[in-house]
């Protein structure tokens, strides 16, 4: 099959998702064509099986901003009509879905029908899709795609709860690619960050107040009180500098790495004893799922998705949201019991191995097959 793929080029979960995803499919034969306004992070290397279609916006003093959703979907039916792209896959419901909606339109008037799939992510739904001005685009914009999918259950009721939809919503999970995991870093060089008697507990976020930072320091405050350890953040975003405040007002500044944006987190994982991931909304915690495939136990809060991919007892817990001292007890349980944390090391990888790209991607393929 010929899949053209929309999505955000960024650092972004659905973003991450949608690029694994394309060059998953073209390991199995599908020829890929990216359409943004920037290669993907994640998009190291074009082949003859993937390709990147750059959307430029041309810049008009008439337009007070510039109308990347026109923009997008014209690029969408040169793109459709010179390599005969059999299916469109749109990640993310805004502007995504509404420029796919479009791009059908266009193209049907020409005689040339384009099945169109809608993903949805978390926050297109949760925080953006939800507002009063989007709402109804939106809402159109997912009932005129021909397959809808979330990533998780409770992105699933989530969507049925705050629109009006009227067709089937497919859940296929996030993933991970196990081929391409690199967990045999030798040279990790964990001594440049930790002692050897201290543990290494980890976040990773883009640090937004969803994300509930200040609990993070605040649970790692009271595990260091316990055990030995030292906590690292990677990510940046606006609460960094409180985060930062607050620890020097604990006292624990000396104790935490701020890493900022890093392309090794999967050699700062391998080297990790414990993950916190305590936000107030996870429509799924591929986050969390990335940890576990370190054996990488995770400590969350029991929202959205969370509870779909961290299962408790046994690939770690979950506490309800701002259970600082439910969590920071079941860090210490953990962190203080090396046979308990071999036991839930080895959880985390085997519950995330549901999660194998092999599994999902033929989900995927399933339902292309369906719309054409």
């Amino acid at each position: 099959m010929k899949i053209a793929i929309v999505c955000y080029p960024t650092f972004g979960g659905s973003g991450v998702v949608a690029t694994e995803l394309g060059i998953a499919l073209s390991k199995k034969g599908h020829e890929i064509h990216f359409v943004t306004y920037k290669q993907p992070v994640r998009l190291e290397h074009l082949s003859h099986k993937i390709k990147y279609h750059e959307v430029l916006v041309p810049e008009y003093p008439l337009f007070h901003y510039q109308p990347y959703e026109l923009a997008l979907s014209s690029k969408l039916v040169n793109t459709v009509k010179k390599y005969n792209i059999d299916i469109l896959h749109v990640h993310y419901a805004i502007p995504h879905a509404y420029a796919g909606f479009m791009a059908q339109q266009m193209l049907a008037e020409e005689g040339i029908s384009l099945p169109m799939m809608t993903t949805l992510h978390g926050t297109d739904i949760t925080l953006v899709g939800s507002h009063s001005f989007y709402k109804p685009a939106v809402n159109f914009s997912i009932n005129k795609s021909d397959v809808v999918t979330s990533v998780s259950e409770s992105l699933k009721k989530d969507t049925l709860d705050i629109f009006d939809i009227n067709k089937d919503i497919h859940v296929v999970p996030n993933f991970i690619d196990f081929e391409n995991l690199n967990d045999d870093h030798s040279d990790c060089q964990r001594e440049l960050v930790a002692n050897e008697d201290e543990k290494i507990v980890i976040h990773v976020s883009n640090l937004r107040k969803v994300k509930r930072i200040d609990d993070v320091i605040k649970i790692f405050d009271k595990i260091q009180k316990h055990v030995k350890s030292k906590l690292i953040i990677i990510g940046d975003g606006p609460e960094r500098e409180a985060a930062s405040d607050l620890a020097h007002k604990l006292g624990i500044r000396d104790k935490i790495i701020f890493l900022g944006k890093s392309n090794e987190v999967e050699k700062i994982l391998c080297y990790s004893d414990l993950f916190l991931l305590p936000s107030e909304k996870e429509s799924f915690g591929l986050a969390a799922l990335e940890a576990m495939a370190h054996s990488v136990p995770v400590i969350s809060s029991d929202v959205g998705g969370l509870s779909e991919v961290n299962i408790h007892g046994v690939s770690g817990y979950l506490n309800k949201v701002g259970d600082i001292d439910g969590m920071a007890a079941n860090g210490i349980k953990i962190l203080s019991d090396e046979n308990l944390l071999a036991k839930f090391k080895v959880g985390a990888r085997k519950t995330s191995e549901k999660f194998d790209v092999k599994k999902i991607v033929t989900e995927y393929e399933a339902l292309y097959q369906k719309m054409i």
